[in-house]
């Protein structure tokens, strides 16, 4: 195995170009490229990558400093070969001389000859002038997509949407979810008990090796995503239908806490993951793989947790590359398959039933908009407005309908928490 710096640079390019330029999502693509890499080596390039998507706003305009006209579509690889460049000098760190040196190395091993004397002049430029530029740029507007920034604005006021996108600037810690005495795994893992009932970690080291993951004692979940199964109150003995299931965080709480869950998800890859953490957390549950809005059960359930397929833009500070993989007609798209899933779920839920519907994103279409049009629309459902001692006491998570909308800026000084809106409803008839 070539474990070089030069080689960890190289699928760190690799992985740069499959987002940008395959539109490939991160997450998929890093499995596939990094696996011949040694730990250490893997984090760095994750951490390389992610960072490089979460500033690409702000490296852009630095590099509009060096370059007095747009690189040709030839040279697609140079640009994202002074991305990274850029990247390590202003972002991580890393000392000039191994940031530039490495960049020409790799501009040369992947065929880029032409331009290996333009990437070492901008980035010694940018070494030595770079750090005042980025220190006058608005971070969070440059970092920000137009149509995000714009839908933003309009939803939710220029003040909320900018604090919004600064709390894009930093890696997420780690949120976990313990079956066990909270306090005692608090410890045990370095975390902090959060007021939703979740423990925090920093964010860094190989999850599979902290206490507890292998003999399956927790799951990773983020603050937010934890909240719809916990909205669903007691469901000792309920049978509840977990929509869109996979990777099963929320499947594991509903399990944990007594239900009988039947888990759907259409995509059989996805299920196989949830079968494995299933498995690990010695957790039974009931795994049906089909699209829900085709799906019919034999039965219906006493409760319905939909956790839509969405544009997932409230996840950006887990998932940096979101922002560059979606757009806005993405999201009318998407909007249209969650109103589908939305009548499939009534129609499985029982009279006087629960339905949870979330989604993680921060669009307004995908979350309030949809569950204001099906009540207008005559949907046998009611409100079942959310109370902050439900959500530890997050009082500014609640809208004035009774929802919750979370926003990656709430608990900014504890490291933010995902973007969710969580509707709670009773069907009536």
């Amino acid at each position: 195995m070539d474990a070089t710096p030069l080689h960890a640079r190289d699928q760190a390019l690799h992985l740069l170009c499959d987002v940008l330029n395959s539109a490939r999502a991160l997450d998929e693509a890093f499995e596939s490229r990094v696996a011949d890499l040694e730990p250490r080596d893997r984090g760095f390039v994750r951490l390389l990558v992610a960072t490089t998507l979460r500033r690409l706003g702000q490296i852009d305009e630095a590099l509009t400093h060096c370059l007095s006209n747009p690189l040709p579509d030839k040279a697609i690889l140079t640009n994202n070969i002074l991305r990274l460049g850029v990247c390590q000098l202003l972002f991580l760190g890393t000392p000039a001389h191994a940031a530039v040196s490495t960049s020409v190395s790799l501009a040369r091993e992947r065929g880029q000859d032409a331009y290996k004397n333009l990437v070492n002049a901008v980035l010694r430029r940018m070494a030595r002038d770079g750090e005042g530029w980025i220190n006058r740029q608005r971070a969070g507007r440059l970092n920000t997509p137009d149509w995000l920034w714009k839908s933003w604005v309009s939803a939710y006021g220029e003040a909320t949407a900018q604090a919004i996108a600064e709390a894009h600037l930093s890696e997420a810690p780690i949120d976990i979810t313990v079956t066990g005495d909270k306090a005692w795994w608090a410890d045990k893992l370095e975390a902090e008990v959060l007021p939703t009932g979740s423990l925090r970690r920093a964010a860094g080291g190989r999850i599979e090796e902290l206490p507890g993951f292998s003999e399956g004692a927790w799951w990773v979940q983020d603050a937010a995503a934890a909240l719809p199964a916990r909205l669903l109150g007691d469901v000792t003995g309920q049978s509840i239908a977990d929509l869109c299931a996979a990777p099963g965080g929320k499947t594991a709480q509903l399990a944990a806490a007594g239900a009988q869950v039947t888990a759907v998800d259409r995509s059989e890859s996805r299920l196989r993951r949830l079968r494995e953490n299933m498995e690990r957390l010695a957790l039974t549950v009931e795994v049906v793989a089909a699209d829900a809005i085709a799906w019919t059960p034999s039965e219906l359930f006493d409760s319905v947790l939909l956790d839509a397929p969405c544009s997932a833009t409230g996840t950006l500070r887990r998932h940096p590359d979101a922002a560059r993989l979606k757009t806005s007609t993405d999201t009318a798209k998407l909007a249209r398959v969650q109103a589908g899933l939305f009548k499939a779920a009534v129609k499985m839920l029982k009279p006087g039933g629960t339905l949870v519907y979330c989604v993680c994103s921060l669009q307004p279409e995908e979350g309030p908009g949809l569950i204001g049009a099906a009540l207008a629309g005559g949907a046998p459902l009611s409100r079942l407005p959310v109370q902050a001692e439900e959500i530890g006491g997050l009082a500014e998570a609640i809208t004035p309908e009774g929802d919750v909308r979370t926003l990656p800026c709430h608990w900014f000084d504890r490291g933010g928490m995902d973007g969710f809106f969580i509707a709670r409803l009773r069907k009536t008839l």
